[in-house]
Parts: C-alpha cells; sequence; structure tokens
C-alpha cells in the first residue's frame, strides 16, 4: 500500500499544496473533499491537522446536505460560518458533530469541472469575518488544487487514493516527533513538564512527576492512548475535552480520580503538534491558561468517537425522504462507519421478506433471498424480525450451527442482523455483513442496536412518503396534458419539472386549447401548495378554464368564470393563473391574468421584453374580481414565453431582475428546435439544481404556413 504522500499515487504533488494551503491561511484543520464519480456524494481525500477517527462522521458527505462543503460545491459559492452560534443557526446538523469553538469556511475547488471543496477551521480566537484579501487568497489556492486534479488525469492518475483519507503534517515532510524531541517541544510550550500527546492521543514524553501521579512507568505509557492504558480515564468527558482540545486549539481542563481516592487536575495546551498535559493534584494552583476567552467546559461530554458519529447519522436519518434515500444514506454513511462490506435492507410485506436495497452482494445471491417467508431457515432475517432481537455472528461458524445454508449462500464471514420495529411492529430488516470473520464489542452492538431504531422510524416514515407521492404523483400527471395539440402556424414546447424538496409535486399547470381552425387558446397557472390537495384543485382550475375557452369566451371573462368556481368551492388555497387568445385571423393576441408573473415577448428582430399585462387577484379570493384585458399584435417570427414564479424566484434576488435575466437568455436563444431552446433557459436560470418551488414553461412560436 502507498503511503500518504507517495509519488507513486500521483497525490503527492496535491499533498504538499494542500498541506501548504493549510499553513498559509493559519488554519488549525484543513480537509480536501472530492466528488464521487456519480457526483451524488463528497468523498474526504486528505486531512491536516487532525486525526482520521475525528473526521469518521463526515468522511462521506450527501451531496444534498445542508452541510457547508455540500452547499459550496452545490452552489459553487464560498461558505464562511464565523462562530459556533452561526454555525448551530444555519447548519445544526454539522453543530451537533462539531460542537467546539471555531470558525470554517468552505470553498469549491473547481477547474475545467467540479472536483469538490477546501474545508479549512481556525480557532475561534480569530476574528469572526474574512476579508477580501483572505477570500482571494483561498480562491486562488482551490484553483491551483483544481489544476493539479486535472494534470493527475491527463497524466493517466486517479486524482484521489484508495486508501483515503490521508492524513498529512501541515508541513510536508516533516518527520514523526521522537520522545526527545516532544519532550523539547513540551518545554517550549509550558514552564516546566508534565507530560505530551500528539493529536493522535497518544503519548509521546512523560516526566517523571507525571509517571508517579499517574502510578505507571513511562515504558508503559508511551505510544498508548490515557484512556486505554488507564483505565480510570476511560470515561466519555475525558476523551471528549481532548477532542475539544484538538478541535478548538484552546486550552482545556478537567478533573479525574484515580483510584482510590487521588484526584488530579489534567489542563491540556494544544497546538498544531501536539498538545502540551500539565497534571497537578487538586487544590494546587493551575499553571495561568494564555488567551483563553472561553471555556471548553461547555462542551456537552458524549461518547466521543462513536456517540458523535450516532449523532451525526441520526441527525441525517431524519432528514432522508423516501425509501430508496434510506436505503443510500445506510450504505453511503452507516457501512462505513461500522466497516462492513455488504447491505441488505429488506420489510416485511404480507409474511414475506421483500429486499427494498443491497449493496456488496451479487444480483443473483439477492434474487435467492428476496421474498423468502418470514419463517424460512434460509436467513436469521425473518426470526429476527419476528423476535425482535438483533443477533451478531461473527464467523461462519457461528452461522452455520444454526442457519446452515445461510453463509454459503452469500459468502461473506461475520453478520449482524438488526431488527427494524416501531412501535412494537415489525417494518423490516437491516443486515449488515464483512467480508472477513469480525467480532462485535458490546459496545458496538450497543450503537448498532440503538441505531436500528433510528433506521426503522426513517424507513417508516420513508414508505408512508412514498406512497403519498405516488398517489399524488399519479394524479398530477393525469391532470397535465400529455401532448400538446398540432395548431397550423404555431410551434410549441413545454416542459413540467417538480420541486426537489418537500412532496416533489405541486399545482403548476399549462394547457395548449385548439378553439376552431383559425384561433388557440394558452394558459399556465400556479396553485399554491405542494400536496394533493394542490395537485387536486389545480385539475379542477384546468378544467374550468378549459371549459369555458372551449365555449369562445373572452380571456377576462374565463378567468371570471373560473374565478366563481373557485370562490365557490372555498379550497382555501389560492392561484394564479394567465390566459392568452391568439387569433390568426386578426392576427391578435389578447390576455388577462390573475396575479401571474408576465410572459415574455420575443420580436423577429430579436427584441425581448416582458409583456405589460395589468394583473387582477389571485383566484379564489375575490368573487366578482375584473381581470384587465391586454391586446397585441400576432406578427410572424413572433414567440411568448410563458412561465410559474418557480423559474424567477430565487432569496435575495429582486423578482424584475430575475424576469429581466431571463429575458436575456430568451432574446440570445437558438429558435429552430423549441425542445432544445426550453432545456436551454431552464439550465440557464439554474431549475435543473435543487428547486424549492416547481417549474412549468410554455413557448409559442408564430410561424405562418407551417
Amino acid at each position: 500500500m502507498a503511503s500518504a504522500g507517495d509519488p507513486a499515487t500521483g497525490s503527492g504533488e496535491l499533498d504538499a499544496e494542500f498541506a501548504e494551503t493549510v499553513r498559509g491561511t493559519g488554519a488549525s484543520v484543513g480537509a480536501l473533499y472530492l466528488l464521487a464519480p456519480d457526483e451524488r456524494l463528497l468523498c474526504l481525500d486528505v486531512l491536516c491537522g487532525a486525526p482520521a477517527e475525528f473526521a469518521a462522521p463526515w468522511a462521506t458527505i450527501s451531496m444534498a446536505a445542508p452541510a457547508p462543503v455540500a452547499v459550496a460545491v452545490r452552489e459553487q459559492r464560498v461558505v464562511w460560518v464565523g462562530s459556533q452560534e452561526e454555525m448551530a443557526r444555519s447548519y445544526p446538523r454539522t453543530a451537533m458533530v462539531l460542537p467546539y469553538p471555531l470558525a470554517l469556511v468552505a470553498a469549491p475547488v473547481t477547474g475545467a469541472r467540479r472536483w469538490g471543496a477546501l474545508l479549512l477551521m481556525w480557532p475561534a480566537t480569530r476574528p469572526p469575518y474574512m476579508t477580501g484579501r483572505e477570500r482571494g487568497h483561498i480562491a486562488s489556492r482551490c484553483g491551483r488544487l483544481a489544476r493539479l486534479l486535472e494534470e493527475a488525469v491527463e497524466h493517466g492518475r486517479s486524482p484521489a487514493d484508495d486508501d483515503r483519507p490521508r492524513v498529512v503534517p501541515a508541513t510536508t515532510g516533516r518527520r514523526p516527533a521522537s520522545p526527545v524531541m516532544a519532550a523539547a517541544d513540551f518545554a517550549e510550550r509550558l514552564p516546566g513538564g508534565s507530560c505530551a500527546v500528539d493529536l493522535e492521543g497518544r503519548f509521546t514524553y512523560l516526566s517523571s512527576g507525571a509517571c508517579d501521579l499517574l502510578g505507571r512507568e513511562a515504558g508503559r505509557l508511551l505510544g498508548t492512548l490515557p484512556w486505554q492504558s488507564l483505565r480510570w480515564l476511560d470515561e466519555p468527558t475525558y476523551e471528549d475535552r481532548y477532542r475539544a482540545a484538538v478541535i478548538s486549539r484552546e486550552p482545556v481542563s478537567f478533573t479525574a480520580c484515580r483510584p482510590p481516592d487521588r484526584w488530579l487536575e489534567f489542563h491540556l495546551y494544544p497546538d498544531a503538534s501536539g498538545i502540551s498535559v500539565r497534571i497537578v493534584p487538586r487544590g494546587a494552583q493551575p499553571p495561568p491558561v494564555p488567551g483563553s476567552r472561553r471555556s471548553a467546559s461547555t462542551v456537552a461530554p458524549a461518547r466521543a468517537g462513536q456517540l458523535y458519529q450516532l449523532t451525526h447519522l441520526a441527525a441525517a436519518l431524519t432528514e432522508v425522504v423516501g425509501v430508496q434515500d434510506v436505503i443510500a444514506l445506510v450504505a453511503d454513511q452507516i457501512m462505513p462507519a461500522f466497516g462492513a462490506q455488504g447491505l441488505v435492507l429488506s420489510t416485511a410485506d404480507a409474511g414475506r421478506l421483500r429486499i427494498t436495497g443491497y449493496r456488496g452482494y451479487a444480483p443473483h445471491t439477492i434474487e435467492r433471498l428476496d421474498g423468502l417467508p418470514l419463517d424460512t431457515d434460509f436467513t436469521p432475517a425473518g426470526h429476527v424480525l419476528d423476535s425482535g432481537i438483533p443477533t451478531f455472528f461473527s464467523d461462519p461458524e457461528e452461522m452455520r450451527r444454526v442457519y446452515p445454508e445461510a453463509s454459503q449462500t452469500s459468502g461473506k464471514q461475520a453478520w449482524a442482523f438488526l431488527p427494524l420495529i416501531v412501535s412494537g411492529r415489525p417494518v423490516g430488516c437491516c443486515v449488515l455483513s464483512y467480508g472477513a470473520p469480525h467480532v462485535f464489542p458490546s459496545e458496538e452492538r450497543a450503537v448498532m442496536t440503538s441505531l436500528a431504531g433510528l433506521i426503522a422510524q426513517a424507513l417508516d416514515r420513508a414508505r408512508l412518503y412514498d406512497t403519498k407521492h405516488e398517489l399524488a404523483h399519479g394524479l398530477q400527471q393525469a391532470l397535465l396534458p400529455r401532448t400538446l395539440p398540432q395548431i397550423n402556424g404555431l410551434r410549441v414546447a413545454a416542459r413540467y419539472l417538480p420541486a426537489t424538496r418537500g412532496m416533489d409535486i405541486g399545482g403548476d399547470f399549462y394547457d395548449l386549447i385548439r378553439l376552431g381552425d383559425a384561433a388557440a387558446a394558452a394558459v399556465i397557472g400556479d396553485v399554491q401548495g405542494h400536496n394533493v390537495a394542490a395537485a387536486a384543485l389545480m385539475g379542477q382550475v384546468r378544467t374550468g378554464v378549459h371549459a369555458h375557452a372551449t365555449l369562445g369566451t373572452a380571456p377576462d371573462q374565463v378567468l371570471y368564470g373560473t374565478n366563481r368556481l373557485l370562490t365557490d368551492l372555498g379550497p382555501d388555497l389560492f392561484t394564479s393563473c394567465l390566459y392568452a387568445h391568439l387569433d390568426f385571423a386578426r392576427r391578435s393576441v389578447t390576455l388577462a391574468s390573475a396575479g401571474h408573473p408576465p410572459p415574455l415577448l420575443r420580436l423577429p428582430d430579436g427584441d425581448t421584453r416582458p409583456v405589460d399585462v395589468p394583473p387582477g387577484p389571485l383566484l379564489g379570493i375575490d368573487n366578482d374580481a375584473v381581470f384587465p384585458l391586454t391586446e397585441i399584435p400576432l406578427t410572424p417570427g413572433l414567440m411568448l414565453a410563458f412561465y410559474t414564479d418557480g423559474l424567477v424566484e430565487a432569496p435575495g434576488v429582486d423578482l424584475d431582475d430575475s424576469i429581466a435575466h431571463l429575458a436575456h437568455h430568451l432574446a440570445g436563444a437558438d429558435d429552430r428546435d423549441l425542445d432544445v431552446l426550453v432545456d436551454d433557459l431552464l439550465r440557464k436560470a439554474s431549475a435543473t439544481e435543487q428547486r424549492r418551488d416547481d417549474i412549468a414553461l410554455l413557448v409559442l412560436h408564430h410561424e405562418p404556413g407551417r
């Protein structure tokens, strides 16, 4: 296996540049995340200033996650978090696994393509803002990292090492400190010495006084973790104080009792090379804390390693939506957290086990396991689900004694069968498997069992969501036009995009109605909400508009009649609507609006602007509302674009500016293929990425003689 920074792996130059970036920015911790090939995940590739164990909860981050690095890549912008309070407010899930006073920045690493993100962290003692010079320096460094990644690909090297994450020192080429050098560093940090630990938490130096107080010889402690070699320090609180010192780079203190009754005070002084620890009997005068503005004693104690990870995963499980989201989270984050190589997630359905997702198994194996009865002896999953008791097999021999066929089927060597139970009701079974024998300590079993309860809750919610979504989505698809009619002299293209958040459905709609041989009507609308009620009301509005339009009613009367229908129904949801009547004989377009964004008009010479259509009130508010008419000439080559507000509304952006931006894109768009034009408009408006609202877009191009 190549070591970190080995030129043979193609990572040496990248690691050196990354380390120089961390050093040059004065950051205490740095991390470089790279996009996975499918661009669904960000994977931690290189780490500096902290041990790899610390990064386990965020070694992989979903691109859809509300985390600074994901936002930086997704939105291609620098994300600055200046304090712990701002972190808790803006990124609560990240704050759960970083409950320390700090500041951080996440910046996109982008060149010819998106590569990932650079994450830098500083102690909270730095100013809670970034200067323009700092932003420019970080952007420049990100550009260099992107170029190195691209050069690696050009030379046929993988930009990422399989042995990730690699941990590099802040200054490349520095050798690990020997006990003698660690003692010298310690002497420089504190007047008089006690002991020193490296950033991994292992003893690198102990004075004779420290050995006396700890009750052990130096030879038995050097190179060990304090909470492993000194069992009386094996408490979550003590390990957490060490983590607080490493992450915050601020002095930390705590008190511990050495059996039977000797109380000791520990004062930790961290920097980029390690931690100097001063140990004194309780009651002695502790050394001064230089420059400490806050105490890390406010950090809540927890099982520092696994419980932070459990908290992180629990928070992630609260944000998943559908069943496939649950499967992806378990595969991408929970499997790596426990070092598993295989996953099978099954649900109980009509007395059988139905596999809803898997990883690390051959398809033919899954075919044999799918649909087995709950009382089968082919796998323990059914019995585990029936009893509600998790079962662990450390090696094939254990499995073979009870289930002789199971181990031969999958080829795995160790298994954890976790029942998924919600309020006493079995939901399914989660199986984590290993390619080699694996011992399950009691602590790991407890964490897995706790996590299974959270997975069960998430899976149960996800199944309910999927059921509702399928119902609403089917209803919406049935109500939207499957195809638009062919109308002489008119080219047409339309798109509907659901929101990427929430129920993934909405009330946006469009329609094109043939009104004889010499006329047509175009309509677009937006029903408030993103649920079944919105989709159902959308169908009622579309039907009402269609019924009034086919009678040859004027646009204002079409909206008037539809408005009366909605006020009579009293749906408690409001609807915007824009109706256009195209008269090919009179060569005119007559429009009426019920609170809808104005259409865009592109003339044959390319001049593009919003049409000034005085809006009436939204439908469903005022029974006697009036909807003013606007008439424009229907000239050959004229193009009209109708859209809903999801295409132009964005947080912090003026609506008029967004409409002008869309008009600018429409003016320069190639109109030879309207389907390509529509897709281009959606892409340039960033509508193909994360959307808070659904979008409907309808484009008409008048070409007489077609």
